[in-house]
């Protein structure tokens, strides 16, 4: 019996909008546990989205002092319906309160839930 490994599109689970989020574009270099686990918390790891198909909102937390440490994430809320998709993570600066103003980092990767998504209509089609 061969599997055929076909690339599914998906959509947002609550109105069925196309993220134009692919199953190739994931992250499933973690196969071990770090990957099992992920999908046990229902999760799915992309390495790039479509940003058009998403409202971002940036959310910051800055640790204590004595961490010397931050975390930038920013929620993806679905372009049409505003429900929760997942995240994207980015790489901070280093120091809470000391990065300088014109620093866009880069994402580093994007989490979304599992439950917030299902085949685009494309998918199913093939």
């Amino acid at each position: 019996m061969s599997q055929n490994h076909t690339d599914v599109s998906y959509s947002c689970g609550s109105c069925g909008y196309p993220l134009n989020l692919k199953s190739s574009d994931r992250i499933t270099s973690g196969i071990g546990s770090e990957y099992q686990k992920s999908i046990k918390r229902g999760l799915i790891s992309f390495r790039s989205i479509d940003f058009s198909r998403f409202t971002q909102v940036d959310e910051f937390y800055c640790f204590p002092f004595a961490w010397a440490r931050q975390r930038s994430k920013t929620k993806l809320l679905c372009r049409k319906c505003a429900s929760p998709i997942g995240y994207g993570y980015r790489d901070s600066p280093p120091l809470c309160g000391f990065d300088s103003p014109n620093l866009s980092p880069a994402f580093r990767k994007f989490t979304v839930k599992i439950r917030a998504l299902q085949p685009s209509e494309e998918s199913e089609r093939n």
